[in-house]
């Protein structure tokens, strides 16, 4: 009897000691392993730079509010919505109704300037690209944007003129306006601006006011920033430290809480679709590498898009989302030189 006893509770203590085992293994540790982040996505330089290149010759200001407002692709779609359905607000009128709504104080400011949210808009994917980029490689997108304006500079396309003030400390170039009160929007070819020609981000549709065919830039009418600087979002709240290698939003750094961007744990999990044209693999997706197969549209407004697949998160929004991929990296010559016609517009602001 007492044998027996004693087998029965050395069973019980080798069923203790299993169980527990098992359980170990189920616990906290094999919890760690499932939720670790993906590592973000780190984008070569030549993407990066394809990803700027529609912006980096604005003025620093702009550059800022539309590297912030590119964490918010969201917010964009529904700010340029708003814009259209609310045309007929100008000045302080319209003003006073963007202070009133849930967005981002980036996507507010983006509101003065009507054309440059379409754009974003209507160029969702690669608005969305450009905001994950940001956020995940905020130092390289930054020297991107100084790598682009170097090269239009020496292709003799970024000068001083009556609308900006283009100034050179050390190695980089800062853009801002002429006249501090009244802004102009560039409207140039990203693809062609910057000399040597770069393969257009796939699906990409130039938007009149702010695309203009042939290697130049133009300047259409300029925006009055009266009405919109008395709020905390206005322009005068914004900026680049270059030096920093980041945007300025009140003196401080800007920090973006999007959840569409920053916390979704980086929506692409492996660079190597990037360069293949997968773009579907996510809640948005990149921007395909620089190379051969595509084109850009110069001198055409009607949207003709590229064939292949649509956003995950975007697929509702069909307007610059359908792609195509490039096998290839490195610049491509369009052989086209300088071609006429396009919108030599700055949007649809006043110049107050």
């Amino acid at each position: 009897m007492k044998l027996s006893k004693q087998v029965l509770i050395l069973l019980l203590c080798c069923l203790l000691v299993r169980f527990t085992a098992q359980a170990e293994s189920f616990g906290p540790a094999g919890q760690s392993n499932d939720q670790s982040p993906a590592p973000p996505v780190q984008h070569s330089s030549q993407e990066l730079q394809q990803l700027v290149a529609p912006i980096a010759l604005y003025p620093d200001a702009l550059v800022a509010q539309v590297l912030a407002a590119s964490t918010y692709p969201a917010e964009i779609v529904e700010a340029d919505r708003w814009m259209q359905n609310h045309s007929n607000l100008k000045g302080e009128e319209l003003a006073k109704e963007v202070d009133k709504q849930p967005w981002d104080p980036s996507v507010k400011a983006l509101a003065q300037f009507p054309s440059v949210l379409e754009n974003m808009d209507k160029n969702l994917s690669w608005t969305s690209s450009l905001g994950d980029a940001y956020a995940n490689q905020q130092q390289d997108v930054t020297d991107a944007v100084q790598a682009m304006r170097q090269q239009a500079h020496k292709a003799g396309h970024l000068n001083s003129n009556e609308q900006e003030k283009v100034t050179t400390q050390g190695n980089t170039i800062i853009i801002e306006p002429a006249n501090p009160e009244v802004v102009y929007v560039p409207a140039y070819d990203p693809w062609l601006v910057y000399g040597d020609p770069i393969v257009a981000y796939p699906g990409w549709y130039p938007v009149p006011g702010i695309f203009l065919a042939g290697v130049g830039i133009g300047f259409g009418i300029g925006f009055g920033v009266g009405f919109f600087g008395g709020y905390g979002w206005g322009w005068h709240h914004w900026g680049c430290d270059w030096r920093g290698h980041r945007v300025i939003y009140d003196r401080n750094t800007y920090i973006s809480h999007s959840r569409t961007i920053v916390n979704r744990n980086n929506f692409s999990r492996g660079r190597g679709n990037f360069s293949r044209g997968n773009f579907n693999h996510g809640n948005a997706f990149h921007g395909s590498t620089p190379g051969g197969g595509g084109r850009g549209f110069h001198g055409s407004s009607a949207p003709h898009f590229q064939p292949g697949t649509r956003s995950g998160a975007f697929s509702g929004f069909d307007h610059g989302g359908n792609v195509r991929g490039f096998s290839s990296r490195g610049r491509s010559s369009f052989g086209g030189g300088s071609r006429g016609g396009g919108f030599h517009g700055g949007g649809s602001g006043r110049h107050r």
